[in-house]
């Protein structure tokens, strides 16, 4: 059992290798739409990494993910909005890949004498 409702829906159906929840809600408290909303659970940020998102495209993992947090979305004072990075094993490993090689260090540098 988790500390979030979200977080157990997402790993009960899912079973992400990676799972990062960001509540952003305070970020947004000054919004019109949040006045007078005592929640303080509106607005997250998920990163889910699952094998269950494979051969899907993003609309489908994203309706995935919606159908799983139905309940908390009609909630009043539940979640008012959620951003979504969902992905594969293998899509995280290219994107981790690629992260690496554009913080690589140089082979060699090359001065010019601009004198």
């Amino acid at each position: 059992m988790s500390m979030t409702p979200v977080e157990d829906a997402i790993t009960e159906a899912l079973k992400p290798s990676t799972l990062e929840i960001y509540n952003d809600s305070a970020k947004h408290a000054h919004h019109k739409a949040m006045q007078g909303s005592v929640s303080r659970e509106t607005h997250f940020r998920i990163s889910i990494t699952s094998e269950a998102f494979k051969s899907k495209m993003q609309p489908a993992r994203h309706r995935m993910v919606y159908t799983l947090l139905k309940e908390e979305l009609d909630r009043d004072g539940g979640i008012h909005a959620l951003q979504l990075k969902t992905r594969t094993p293998d899509e995280e490993e290219r994107q981790v890949a690629r992260e690496k090689a554009e913080q690589a260090e140089p082979i060699a540098e090359i001065e010019q004498d601009r004198g």
